[in-house]
């Protein structure tokens, strides 16, 4: 695989035929990107290999999942709840820091802003906290979710929405 660049990436909506690919990318980016943020114990609850795999196709259908394809391949996928949350937003490690992310996020953004929404909100793990930062997304608050016994770290972040593209912050 090439070095994508995000004139390379192609959104679309999620297929019952992206299910194993979303999964694989899920499974990825925490075992491999959150992986340096996160104990072995932690990633093990929250990317657990005895996932459901129909479950999984199931949400990320209701959930309108959009998929970044690259070369055929799915290198990342999002999803936007009605209310303006991001539930899932990850790129697999091979696509990383190449625009797939910053693609996805104004995807939801103009999503958003055509639904009328007002504000984005996400619950960050500390890998992504600063890729939403930069996007002009704060903290709310620090939280402490307890998966299988096994206490995480993340952040409910929020961000105001106006017409128009991303903000990058410097």
């Amino acid at each position: 695989m090439g070095r994508a660049t995000v004139a390379d990436v192609e959104l679309r909506a999620y297929t019952d035929d992206d299910a194993a690919a979303t999964l694989g990318v899920f499974q990825r980016a925490i075992r491999v990107t959150a992986g340096r943020d996160y104990t072995p114990e932690q990633i093990a609850v929250w990317a657990p290999a005895d996932v459901d795999a129909e479950r999984w196709a199931s949400r990320r259908a209701a959930a309108g999942t959009v998929v970044a394809v690259v070369d055929g391949e799915v290198a990342g996928f999002t999803d936007l709840g009605e209310d303006g949350y991001i539930d899932m937003m990850f790129v697999d490690p091979a696509y990383a820091r190449r625009g797939i992310a910053t693609a996805l996020l104004e995807h939801v953004v103009s999503a958003a802003v055509g639904r009328g929404l007002t504000e984005l909100t996400v619950h960050a793990s500390l890998t992504a906290k600063p890729f939403f930062e930069r996007h002009g997304f704060v903290v709310d608050a620090q939280r402490f979710p307890v998966r299988g016994g096994v206490r995480l770290t993340n952040f409910d972040m929020r961000r105001v929405l106006e017409a128009g593209p991303v903000a990058r912050r410097p």
